[in-house]
């Protein structure tokens, strides 16, 4: 389990997709008030309507922050069908440490944020 915290320290320290993109078909933020954690998703779709570039922005605790970076590098490649279907299960699997119910609304903040940025898009892409 230290192997999972040393990979949260990491990406919070050095995230993954970290930044701006310069032009994005969906961008959306969001906040958790409870603990001020602020996370906004960019994503940036291919001719074939599937996730070419992702960048997030925000601030927060360390888990809400490595959650961000193992989210977006694992949509890479994803349609927003994929997207939308994402379960709140496998991002907590892919962080790997158990975590308090106020630390899963932390970690499945960036989930919530993705989803509802894509949500309202037209099946345009699809």
């Amino acid at each position: 389990m230290d192997i999972y915290r040393e990979q949260i320290i990491d990406l919070h320290e050095h995230p993954l997709n970290f930044g701006e993109l310069e032009t994005a078909d969906y961008i959306h933020e969001d906040d958790n008030p409870l603990c001020g954690d602020i996370i906004r998703i960019a994503i940036k779709l291919d001719d074939f309507g599937r996730v070419s570039q992702v960048a997030w922005t925000g601030s927060g605790c360390a888990i809400s922050q490595a959650s961000a970076s193992l989210l977006t590098e694992t949509i890479k490649g994803m349609s927003l069908a994929d997207i939308r279907t994402f379960s709140p299960e496998r991002l907590l699997d892919l962080i790997g440490v158990p975590l308090s119910q106020a630390r899963q609304k932390c970690a499945l903040l960036s989930l919530k944020v993705l989803q509802s940025g894509v949500s309202g898009a037209a099946n345009q892409h699809e």
